[in-house]
């Protein structure tokens, strides 16, 4: 089920970008935003956050991006 992203439950926006489908909830501490996924999220998706927020460290770990 893909989901926009005024669906996704967030605590803030961050830089108004757009996640991956998978994408749940985006939650922040401190400097560190992660994107928590209804299942794992694949190379393409870490890809494209990759891309839509250069310059930034961009982590995955199964169904979980930090950036």
């Amino acid at each position: 089920m893909s989901h926009t992203p005024d669906q996704i439950r967030s605590s803030k926006r961050f830089l108004g970008v757009e996640w991956p489908p998978r994408a749940q909830e985006v939650s922040h501490l401190g400097d560190a935003c992660t994107v928590h996924g209804s299942d794992d999220f694949h190379f393409a998706d870490l890809r494209t956050v990759r891309g839509r927020l250069p310059g930034l460290h961009v982590t995955l770990y199964g169904e979980v991006i930090t950036v």
